[in-house]
């Protein structure tokens, strides 16, 4: 299962940059769970994790997979990866570490997002 672990980590990491919601939602088992960031109430189900992203999608943003490394186990996976949006014509980069947990079918079930607003980082040109 860990390479289809890992594929579906790669997918989710490209899709989130240009905001593809509705391809990130189908890498999500129906009852899925994701606290983005931790320690936020959990969006559950596709209609919450559909809001959550939608949200996000609206912004100028791209994912750059920079030192990507993915650790998986059983059905668990943990990877770092930035995501670099443009905010008051500045380029601010956050780089996450997402704790995944998959079904038997390699479905997201649990998604928790470690960061906070102290993460953040605007970027020099």
């Amino acid at each position: 299962m860990t390479t289809q672990i890992r594929d579906v980590v790669e997918q989710y990491a490209l899709l989130a940059g240009p905001g593809r919601t509705e391809d990130i939602v189908t890498l999500y088992g129906p009852d899925a769970v994701a606290a983005d960031p931790i320690g936020t109430p959990a969006n559950r189900g596709h209609d919450a994790i559909r809001g959550c992203y939608t949200a996000i999608a609206a912004l100028d943003q791209e994912t750059e997979l920079r030192c990507v490394v993915v650790r998986a186990a059983d059905n668990h996976a943990a990877f770092p990866f930035t995501l670099v949006t443009e905010v008051d014509g500045q380029r601010v980069a956050l780089s996450p570490i997402d704790v995944m947990e998959f079904d038997e079918e390699d479905r997201i079930t649990e998604m928790r997002a470690y960061w906070s607003q102290a993460d953040r980082r605007v970027e020099l040109e």
